[in-house]
């Protein structure tokens, strides 16, 4: 069975897309993703954060519309959207690392919560725009560090600048849903998309367990790893691609329906600590090992995991690579990558094997 259905296929076909964060790792697959599926897709975003970057290796350029634009910058914003009069908005956007966020809070505030509220701002104005996906992260729920999954209706808190931040960005997204959106104004459908720890080929970002580890592997390095006993829900990119591209369609096509936040996490018991996981990826590399080195530099969740139920019951979807998968798929873009294979082709024939593209 494909993972998206032949309507949720075809509903992309000539869409007008917007992506913001069409540089990074998860929204450069949902880039390539929309290309296969024929949107017109015109990507927004700083330059690429990493080198090497997938916007880079896969040409991604080439393929979309990509225009530089700081959502820091509400006029550089609106000008950008007024441009590309989009149907839909993916928002992705953000700075996504726990670690620099302790480091430069002012700068994770100003991108996760005021880059927001611009697009939100931009997209007022915008009269093209009929619904928006904003990417934000499992990291928002008030965590009380048992491995009791949070469901969308528990408490939101963060107790450090990133997931704080991404609250932030949530308060701003339910305050434009009900100040400016509802039945009292424009009907424009705002999808939350709270994701797991997304792994997959393609991504260079320091201070994740994955592209630290193919680094250090092919290096003959050990991987060092702060916190091998902290617990996470792991799922391949493409569940996160996939998700993204059903709420998308669903802002339009059921807007009351899509218009709250949504949970899309891995199967129960995919939430495995980080050293479970660090096994697997040196089972994969010969020679590969680890080793565990403490980092005292602050408070960072040690169990985590989340309930996908209400995606499960009212929209029908389910996971469909379990985590010992998804490594697989992920270890082998890397080898493959390393070995000259072409980005792109490597990820395309990824979409294919998971049934986001026809084959």
């Amino acid at each position: 069975m494909p993972a998206i259905d032949g309507d949720t296929r075809s509903f992309w076909r000539g869409r007008r897309v917007l992506i913001t964060g069409d540089t990074g790792f998860i929204g450069g697959w949902l880039s390539l993703a929309l290309h296969e599926l024929g949107a017109e897709v015109t990507g927004l975003s700083l330059p690429p954060p990493t080198t090497p970057s997938l916007f880079e290796t896969a040409a991604l350029s080439t393929r979309i519309a990509h225009r530089h634009a700081d959502l820091r910058d509400l006029e550089a914003t609106f000008a950008a959207l007024a441009d590309a009069r989009p149907e839909i908005v993916l928002h992705l956007a953000a700075q996504p690392l726990v670690r620099a966020a302790r480091h430069d809070p002012v700068d994770t505030f100003a991108s996760n919560v005021m880059g927001t509220v611009h697009l939100l701002e931009a997209a007022r104005r915008t009269g093209s725009v009929r619904g928006i996906v904003a990417f934000t992260t499992d990291k928002v729920y008030r965590n009380h560090e048992t491995m009791q999954a949070y469901r969308e209706g528990d408490a939101l808190g963060g107790l450090e600048p990133y997931s704080a931040s991404k609250v932030g960005s949530e308060q701003a997204i339910d305050s434009y849903r009900q100040a400016y959106f509802g039945e009292s104004g424009r009907r424009l459908a705002i999808a939350t998309l709270r994701a797991g720890n997304v792994i997959g080929g393609g991504d260079w970002a320091a201070d994740r367990l994955v592209p630290d580890a193919i680094r250090a592997f092919s290096n003959r390095q050990a991987l060092i790893i702060r916190r091998p006993d902290a617990v996470r829900p792991w799922q391949h990119v493409l569940e996160a691609v996939g998700a993204t591209l059903l709420l998308g369609r669903l802002t339009l096509e059921q807007p009351g329906l899509a218009d709250q936040a949504w949970n899309f996490g891995p199967a129960e018991g995919d939430s495995r600590p980080v050293g479970w996981v660090a096994d697997r990826l040196a089972a994969h590399w010969p020679g590969a090992s680890w080793r565990h080195i403490p980092d005292e530099g602050g408070y960072e969740a040690g169990l985590l995991a989340i309930d996908s139920g209400k995606a499960r019951e009212l929209l029908g979807w389910a996971p469909r690579w379990d985590v010992e998968t998804a490594l697989d798929r992920t270890v082998a873009w890397y080898r493959r990558w390393h070995a000259g294979e072409d980005a792109s082709a490597l990820t395309a024939a990824q979409m294919r094997d998971y049934g986001i593209v026809g084959g």
